[in-house]
């Protein structure tokens, strides 16, 4: 239940504070005063649109404020904690501001829920089961089909809404298979190009056989080739510089003469003895170093048709980092994603027929789904019918009656290939769409032996009002919600009918807490809490502007209703004589 709603800088009112209880509260006052503003800010704390231009001139920020009471409410008060909000003594606080529109374009709009700033859409989903609002605008749409479908499914309850969450299902999975189909249709030129292409090219890296880490062995033994007569050379002269076969002077000899001459000194100086030593190890060293340098020189061979053996595999390599990747790593992992992607290729047809075994399954889910849904609204058809038409007898209509008529547009034949081809449901053909097969539409008999006529074609501005009463009493029995807000939806009804609409509000007042907005005194004079909105002297609705009225207040706000007067005795009694009927009533 909303406890209080605070506004300040919206629209016509610097700051007002709207206390609220259970039962049903009246809001009244002349044209212009700003009544209409507090529904407006009731729908920014549902998280509606906010709109800058209707920040009040001079201010810089509008905020609306809302203290809900969470005592019944258990799942409020988890949801408040998933947001991150806080709940104290049973009661959360809702907020919006809307910043000023700026020269730079519309101004920013922030929520909170308990403190936490959350994105808009949050508080929207938080709101959307505590408050039902309903204004005039709501009347024009009861007069579009998706409405009246809306409104079926709403008072069907649980087990269409059931039907109605797996036939959207159904048809979301049906939507995605024929995008995927058409898709893989439409290209189907495209993929065999680049499956010939992916072939070609596996084809050439096949024929070569790469092996990973080949090109640089190839590299380096291609250099020792072709520059075998030179390394042999030098191996040759390096050999003779370490140990001469020739017996010129070589590293060897050197050494060995110079570990001689310091060997025959030792005795005098041992330092000399450790050179010496030294000597001889490298002694040793060029040895072996000279032998290894022969073996070298003995394992190069001249060989032209290896090397152009060796040429020509290095050819056929860059031939391929050309086409297929900057290394031979890089063109076998192409190699090994081209076979992938072939594989995927190849495997068109096979995913057509898939597609399209699963796209007849689907669409037989849908077909069954939506019967069922189908025969779930007929059902539930009859009994809002019935109720509605009880609930207009008691809204001065008593030879009024409303029917829903469920149908579906039935066509001759269906092409299941096609795409959003009709289902077959039964016998019959059947158009559908993303809520079902189905075609709701309310139809009033407004006076007895009167044809039942759509409501476009047969209501007045006064019997649709009376009409969306009778659903939303028909609909709070199924899907009850905590508040009702009504924004004049009373307009174009006056006399008996004005009184049976304020009766009618009462009753749904025991049962929940209704916000009404009225220009009906005989409304008002049913309220629990009749609540004044009035301009001060600047043209400003202040916290002193509204005015929970008293036993005498309401009889001088009940007067000027009727006469426009506010202290006219006959007026006044007649403003009595309602006050008292509705007492009577209640």
């Amino acid at each position: 239940m909303l406890e209080e709603i605070r506004i300040s800088s919206l629209g016509v009112i610097d700051a007002s504070t709207l206390e609220l209880g259970p039962g049903l509260t009246v809001i009244t006052g002349e044209t212009g005063a700003g009544k209409t503003m507090i529904v407006t800010a009731l729908g920014l704390l549902l998280g509606g649109r906010a709109d800058s231009g209707a920040v009040r001139s001079g201010a810089r920020t509008a905020r609306v404020e809302g203290v809900v009471v969470t005592e019944r409410l258990p799942a409020l008060a988890a949801a408040v904690d998933e947001l991150g909000g806080e709940v104290e003594d049973d009661r959360v606080v809702l907020a919006r501001t809307v910043a000023a529109q700026t020269s730079s374009g519309q101004g920013r709009s922030r929520a909170f829920v308990g403190g936490a700033s959350v994105p808009v859409a949050s508080l929207a989903d938080l709101a959307a089961p505590l408050v039902a609002v309903h204004g005039q605008s709501d009347q024009h749409r009861l007069l579009q089909a998706r409405a009246q479908r809306d409104a079926l499914d709403r008072f069907a309850g649980a087990p269409v809404a059931e039907l109605r969450t797996a036939y959207a299902a159904a048809f979301g999975r049906l939507g995605e298979i024929e995008a995927e189909l058409a898709d893989v249709t439409a290209h189907a030129r495209e993929r065999a190009r680049e499956a010939d292409l992916l072939r070609f090219g596996l084809g050439e890296v096949e024929a070569v056989d790469p092996q990973p880490g080949e090109e640089a062995a190839l590299a380096a033994e291609e250099s020792r080739l072709g520059y075998a007569d030179t390394l042999r050379t030098a191996a040759a002269q390096a050999h003779e510089a370490l140990s001469s076969d020739a017996g010129g002077p070589d590293a060897l000899s050197a050494a060995a003469a110079a570990r001689g001459l310091l060997d025959g000194v030792r005795d005098h100086d041992a330092e000399a003895g450790e050179l010496a030593d030294r000597l001889a190890e490298i002694t040793y060293l060029l040895s072996d170093l000279a032998a290894d340098v022969a073996s070298y020189a003995s394992r190069i061979d001249t060989d032209p048709a290896r090397l152009a053996a060796v040429s020509e595999r290095r050819a056929a390599l860059t031939a391929l980092t050309r086409k297929y990747g900057d290394t031979i790593d890089d063109v076998l992992a192409w190699a090994q994603e081209s076979s992938r992607r072939l594989l995927a290729l190849d495997g068109t047809d096979d995913r057509i027929e898939a597609l399209r075994a699963e796209r007849e399954q689907v669409r037989g889910s849908l077909a069954d789904l939506g019967d069922r849904l189908s025969r779930a609204r007929a059902e539930a058809a009859t009994r809002l019918a019935a109720e509605v038409t009880a609930e207009l007898g008691l809204l001065a209509m008593p030879h009024a009656r409303l029917s829903v008529r469920v149908g579906q547009h039935e066509v001759e034949t269906g092409d299941p290939a096609a795409p959003h081809a009709p289902l077959r449901v039964g016998d019959r053909w059947l158009r559908y769409g993303s809520s079902g097969l189905d075609e709701v539409e309310l139809l009033l008999a407004a006076n007895a032996g009167s044809d039942p006529r759509p409501l476009h074609k047969g209501a007045s501005g006064g019997e649709l009002s009376r009409v969306m009463l009778a659903l939303e009493v028909a609909l709070a029995g199924t899907s009850p919600v905590p508040t009702f807000v009504f924004d004049e939806v009373d307009a174009g009804v006056g006399g008996a009918a004005a009184v049976e609409i304020g009766r009618r509000l009462a009753e749904l007042a025991r049962t929940a807490q209704v916000l009404v907005v009225t220009h009906l005194p005989q409304v008002a004079a049913y309220a629990d809490q009749h609540v004044l909105v009035q301009k001060s002297g600047d043209g400003t609705v202040t916290s002193s502007g509204l005015t929970v009225l008293d036993g005498p207040g309401r009889e001088r706000e009940l007067s000027r209703m009727l006469a426009g007067l506010a202290e006219s005795d006959t007026a006044l009694a007649h403003a009595r004589e309602l006050l008292e009927v509705a007492r009577e009533d209640r």
